[in-house]
């Protein structure tokens, strides 16, 4: 997947957030799948899955001076990106709950990261033409943004890629990559997968406990059939953590 910098932001690397927009966008309306509320919280909790994968952020334990079960701010590099920026520095101000986060979170990331889609050439911005048929016609509400807009991608390589990546976990068995493993379980905990995979109604039951066991961070612990698997890393552990503590403040 593509990187960009403009002088005007900083540069957006993709990562797990990305992957989920690209797979939420491949469909014929152009339009985001999951409804307004699982979106816009998956796509924040995202961004905190992506912080915790580059070991920015992770649960506060008993010896942290934060709270217990507060997100913490680790030492590292500094991060210069339009997605992973405002959240780390919404956590750098104060500590908040995985829930919090993403509730602050929720409001703007999702324009950022379509907007950080936009310009890398990965999508297409479509305004449309208003319509009582639409969504806030329907629903008698005024019109959103995302009622107005539709994102068409360019190329749908990379968000075909992810989708394969996910079937070939998920159904053939296939050995799940961290960053995979972390996009599995929000699915799992927004109850996003039957609406992003198409499946034969028997596939699903299998399907569905492989997803919990990614879920449950097994992953990380690498498959009892497998005693050479090198350790997990650093960096993979404090993902699977911080994936358990976002994502149960999904459900």
């Amino acid at each position: 997947m593509l990187s960009r910098t403009t002088p005007e932001s900083p540069a957006h690397s993709a990562g797990i957030a990305d992957a989920l927009m690209l797979v939420l966008l491949d469909n014929a309306s152009a339009r985001p799948s999951l409804d307004r509320t699982r979106r816009r919280r998956a796509v924040a909790a995202a961004a905190l899955l992506d912080l915790a994968a580059a070991c920015r952020i992770r649960p506060a334990g008993t010896d942290d001076p934060a709270p217990e079960g507060t997100l913490v701010v680790l030492a590292g590099p500094e991060v210069h990106d339009s997605i992973a920026t405002p959240a780390l520095d919404a956590l750098t101000r104060r500590p908040m709950t995985p829930g919090a986060a993403i509730s602050e979170l929720a409001r703007h990331t999702e324009d950022r990261l379509l907007a950080a889609l936009v310009e890398s050439g990965l999508v297409v911005e479509i305004r449309l033409q208003p319509s009582v048929s639409g969504p806030a016609g329907i629903a008698g509400r005024r019109p959103r943004r995302s009622d107005r807009y539709a994102w068409l991608l360019t190329d749908r390589g990379p968000s075909a890629a992810v989708r394969d990546e996910l079937l070939a976990v998920l159904v053939d068995g296939e050995p799940v990559r961290p960053a995979t493993a972390a996009l599995i379980s929000l699915l799992h905990a927004v109850d996003g997968l039957r609406e992003l995979l198409s499946l034969e109604p028997r596939a699903w039951p299998t399907v569905e406990l492989m997803a919990a066991e990614i879920a449950s961070g097994g992953w990380v612990l690498g498959s009892p059939q497998s005693p050479t698997e090198p350790e997990p890393t650093l960096a993979e552990v404090n993902l699977a953590v911080t994936t358990a503590a976002v994502c149960s403040a999904l459900r």
